[in-house]
């Protein structure tokens, strides 16, 4: 599959749906969206710039596999109910930092930023299986 019109389309859709994926990524730790949505967003931005230039060039663009990608997913979602247990607390008990500045940040977004790789991992390793070499 090799139409032009997807190539120039896919070249321009990228970074607009990355930028949108990285957006509701971190607007989703506080309100509605967050990891998964911008996983999906993210991988549907990827798979219209791979369907017509195949799998090698996908692999190439990313740098490592889909599943390595998943499974940093998976490490950070598991790895961020660790500090409630630390503390004492039930898994996934997120802890938050809030600054005088009124900046509040917490475990819940690096949750959110493993469900992001994780998805964006699992869709794309089921992708690249059927796009041509």
């Amino acid at each position: 599959m090799n139409p032009l019109i997807l190539r120039v389309c896919g070249r321009l859709v990228l970074p607009v749906a990355l930028a949108f994926s990285l957006y509701l990524l971190w607007r989703g730790h506080n309100e509605p969206g967050g990891g998964f949505v911008g996983g999906l967003m993210a991988a549907a931005g990827l798979a219209m710039y791979a369907l017509p230039r195949g799998r090698a060039r996908l692999l190439a663009l990313l740098r490592v596999s889909p599943g390595g990608i998943a499974a940093v997913g998976l490490v950070l979602a598991v790895a961020s109910g660790l500090p409630g247990v630390l503390l004492g607390q039930p898994f996934l008990t997120h802890q938050w930092a809030v600054w005088d500045s009124g900046f509040v940040i917490g475990t819940a977004l690096l949750f959110d930023i493993g469900v992001y790789l994780a998805v964006l991992g699992s869709v794309l390793s089921l992708l690249s299986h059927y796009l041509d070499d």
